[in-house]
């Protein structure tokens, strides 16, 4: 499944050029962009990412996945899915970048609550920003992080950063494999 989803991050979700054109939210250029939301979204994807992700924790003692919306909502959203069709379901949620600005003015969306353990997820690492505060808004909201996953590793330093934070980072594909395969493609 995984040599698949490489396939399909190259297809679909990665793009490559010799001068760096491509804006990161950092505000840095880069000759390379992960848009995996051309990944995350399409129904083979789904399929592969729920899968590949749920065998990464289906033996851990969690209640739910998420991770800060957009970027995280189709992975857990597939896991949540793939849990339920094979008999441990794990309930997706979302963190908002910002807290609802009405009713219950939650930051965090889903059938989660104090003390549930989770796992936080996020589609491309860079810097770990983003995934960062996720992890700071779950704990906030008094959840216990057991694991931290990114769909794809920009390995820029962001798993440095999350492990400083004292979480591991697990990632499903990194930058040096889609190169690699890219390379070969070409």
């Amino acid at each position: 499944m995984k040599e698949r989803l490489i396939e399909l991050v190259i297809e679909k979700a990665f793009k490559y050029s010799k001068e760096p054109v491509f804006k990161l939210v950092s505000g840095r250029r880069s000759n390379y962009y992960f848009n995996c939301k051309a990944v995350t979204l399409h129904p083979e994807g789904m399929y592969l990412i729920g899968n590949t992700v749920f065998d990464i924790i289906q033996d851990l003692d969690i209640q739910g996945i998420g991770g800060l919306t957009l970027g995280a909502d189709p992975i857990a959203n597939a896991v949540s899915y793939t849990s339920y069709l094979k008999g441990k379901p794990i309930e997706a949620f979302v963190v908002r970048k910002s807290p609802k600005s009405h009713g219950t003015m939650l930051w965090i969306e889903g059938n989660v609550s104090s003390e549930d353990k989770v796992v936080i997820v996020d589609d491309v690492i860079t810097t770990g920003k983003s995934t960062i505060e996720a992890i700071t808004r779950v704990k906030e909201a008094g959840l216990e992080i057991r694991k931290v996953i990114a769909l794809v590793d920009r390995q820029e330093g962001g798993r440095e950063a999350v492990e400083a934070l004292g979480f591991k980072l697990d990632t499903v594909i990194t930058r040096d494999e889609v190169m690699e395969r890219y390379k070969n493609v070409l």
